[in-house]
């Protein structure tokens, strides 16, 4: 194939981090410092050889100026194809090894977005809020809910509606535990049409 043939290379998330950090003129090791992550772990994680925990992603969009759920609609930037295959040999979150791992089943620039967590048994450090509403189901195993201060234990076939505005986390009881966190993309809002008169 010659060179002005190929297919450009589609960014992943690795790039999308590595080009923010750079656009905002921060070495690794400020990034560092500004998420409470090792150099080493950051490094590793641009240069594609580990993946991260949602609780580091947030860190390092936070420390970017941008979100968590923008740094994967900007690594898969153009809806791709309906399906979205298993991961033959996805990379375990390593940067926290009770943080389980991730997987985006929506690519590209969506009005929706469904992260699938196989455990994540670390106790988050801090609340998220999101401007949009989430559903949180549990595909298998148990998970608790720490919401309004107070803790609701969900398991199998279980769901947890959450306001846009609600501080809230969770964390898995298992390593096996499985669950899925929709919601709807950054920016947009959901609008319910009027009523109609009957």
């Amino acid at each position: 194939m010659h060179a002005n043939s190929e297919v450009p290379r589609r960014l992943g998330l690795a790039d999308v981090v590595h080009n923010r950090r750079l656009a905002a003129k921060l070495t690794l090791a400020q990034l560092a410092q500004r998420t409470a992550l090792s150099p080493s772990f950051l490094s590793q994680f641009e240069n594609g050889h580990t993946n991260s925990s949602l609780r580091s992603l947030q860190r390092i969009a936070g420390a970017l100026g941008t979100t968590a759920t923008a740094l994967l609609a900007e690594a898969n930037p153009a809806p791709s194809e309906a399906v979205v295959r298993a991961e033959p040999n996805p990379l375990p979150a390593q940067d926290l090894p009770d943080e389980g791992s991730r997987r985006s089943l929506v690519h590209g620039r969506r009005d929706l977005r469904a992260l699938e967590y196989t455990g994540g048994t670390a106790r988050a450090d801090h609340d998220s809020t999101r401007d949009s509403d989430e559903l949180i189901y549990v595909v298998r195993g148990t998970i608790t809910v720490l919401a309004g201060g107070a803790e609701t234990e969900l398991s199998t076939g279980d769901s947890y509606y959450c306001t846009a505005g609600e501080s809230h986390s969770w964390w898995a009881h298992t390593d096996e535990t499985v669950t899925l966190l929709l919601s709807v993309a950054d920016g947009l809002v959901v609008r319910r049409p009027p009523h109609r008169p009957r």
